[in-house]
Order: structure tokens, then C-alpha cells, then sequence
């Protein structure tokens, strides 16, 4: 069996946040994909310092009309679209203004990581499986880049993996340098009980930080890529520890990525 269809999971993409490793890869990998004849999508948090009209934004009216229950509050899904820049791939933006109408992309002014990033994590995994949902597309493959993604392995195995669209659906997770030793909030494992996470599963986040969110991500994925110099030598430990196929990707090098897709594919 051969893949044919990718879903790209991003905490950013160039041109629409800061130029960083990460936002390049974000773009130029589903852009190679597409080259080889995938069909790839790629989706992103629509962070609040992203000008709508400057780069083309609009609300998909008949995707944005379901609230999502995040620790007992209702908080409206928002999906805005546009087209990257020169090529003719769109770009899914999930949005909740609660969430993510912010100057920042995980901290504040002053550096401070966002109280509630756990909250935000679980709103954007779950809006991005209930976009994808609706839009009725069987991605053969989930890859997810950056911290804010790394709840979408644990939803689509644990969650999502019910519905047929996603059945069979394998999951790769890319490890950037977005990682920290500051603990996450107490109740993490209280609020992805609520959002449908089973107690065994959602216990395993009780008292963490930021690195053993990305070490959970990578268990609950079928691949792991080390896409950044700066990864901690805990998590490559942790990835070479699980057995799972993996690389380290290399600067503007996309020769891989498809053979790891087919890979795990065909396990």
C-alpha cells in the first residue's frame, strides 16, 4: 500500500509566522510531497498577530459551526483558509479567539510560557481531527511539527481512531527545539478526561512538563523525526529507546519523508 494522502499538523508556517527551521519545514516538506503526486494539507493555529486581509484569510462558514468543550467551557471553532503564496496548495487555519488571539505563539512579552498551552493544545488537536472530519478526508498519514501538536498522535489513536476516516491512519511526529523543563498545569489529565481521552491514557499527563509532553507524543506515534540540532539528548534517547522507525532530518533534504511514510504504512 502506497501513500497518497498526507495531513500536515504545524504550530507554524512560513510566510504567515517568523522565518525559524520549523516554519520553513512546515512549508517546503508538503510542497515536495506534492511534487511526488500526494495530496497534502496543511493546517496551523490562525495565531492573533496573523493579518486576515493581508494574506487572504476567510472563514469556511460551513466548517465553523460547532463549539468545542474544553474543561467544561463551550469555545467556538473557527476555520479560516487561504492559498500559499506562488503554489497551489491551501493552508487551514484553526482558530479560537480565546485561544489564540495573541501577539505571541506559546509565551508572552516578557517570555513566559502561556498558563493555559495544555487548554490550547487539546482545542487545536481537536479542532483539526473535527475539520478534517467534516471535510470528509482519509489522510493516509498524520505528521505533526511543533509543541502545540503533540496531543494530535494521543487523539487520533485514543480518540478519533473510531471513526473510519481515520482507522487507518498512522502518525509521525517531528521534534523541534520547543521543549522545557516548566511543569504544565495540575489538571491536564482532569481536562483530557473531559475532552474523551480514556483515564489510563489521560493519568500519563498528570504532573508533566513541556519534554515529557513531546516524549508522550512520540509513543502514542508510529514515527519520530529529530528535525532540529537542539533536541534534547532525553527525548533522542527516548526516541532511539522505542523501536520506532526515525531519522534526523537534514537541511533542505526531503528525500526520506515519503519512505518513512510507506513504511509505517505497510507495517
Amino acid at each position: 500500500m502506497t501513500v497518497e494522502r498526507v495531513l500536515y499538523v504545524n504550530q507554524g508556517i512560513t510566510p504567515y509566522v517568523a522565518a525559524t527551521r520549523e516554519s520553513a519545514i512546515a512549508k517546503d516538506l508538503p510542497l515536495n510531497m506534492q511534487e511526488k503526486g500526494i495530496d497534502a494539507r496543511m493546517f496551523m493555529p490562525k495565531h492573533g498577530y496573523i493579518n486576515d486581509k493581508k494574506n487572504y484569510l476567510h472563514e469556511v462558514i460551513r466548517l465553523s459551526k460547532q463549539n468545542l468543550i474544553i474543561n467544561n467551557i463551550a469555545y467556538r471553532l473557527v476555520v479560516k483558509v487561504t492559498s500559499i503564496p506562488v503554489v497551489p496548495m491551501q493552508a487551514y487555519f484553526i482558530y479560537s479567539e480565546h485561544y489564540f488571539d495573541r501577539s505571541q505563539m506559546m509565551t508572552d512579552e516578557m517570555g513566559k510560557l502561556f498558563s493555559d498551552n495544555d487548554e490550547r493544545a487539546i482545542f487545536y488537536a481537536r479542532g483539526v481531527f473535527e475539520t478534517i472530519r467534516n471535510l470528509g478526508w482519509s489522510p493516509n498519514v498524520i505528521h505533526c511539527h511543533g509543541w502545540i501538536s503533540c496531543l494530535v498522535p494521543l487523539f487520533l489513536k485514543k480518540v478519533y481512531a473510531v471513526n473510519p476516516l481515520f482507522a487507518n491512519t498512522k502518525v509521525v511526529y517531528s521534534v523541534y527545539d520547543d521543549h522545557s523543563n516548566k511543569a504544565l498545569s495540575k489538571k491536564f489529565a482532569v481536562k483530557l478526561q473531559k475532552s474523551g481521552v480514556q483515564e489510563e491514557d489521560a493519568e500519563l499527563y498528570k504532573n508533566i512538563n513541556y519534554e515529557t509532553a513531546l516524549k508522550l507524543a512520540v509513543d502514542y506515534s508510529d514515527a519520530a523525526v529529530i528535525s532540529h540540532e537542539n533536541v534534547s539528548g532525553g527525548i533522542r534517547k527516548h526516541i532511539a529507546n522505542s523501536n520506532k522507525p526515525s531519522f534526523e532530518h537534514q537541511e533542505n533534504k526531503y528525500e526520506g519523508y515519503l519512505e518513512l511514510y510507506n513504511q509505517i504504512m505497510n507495517k
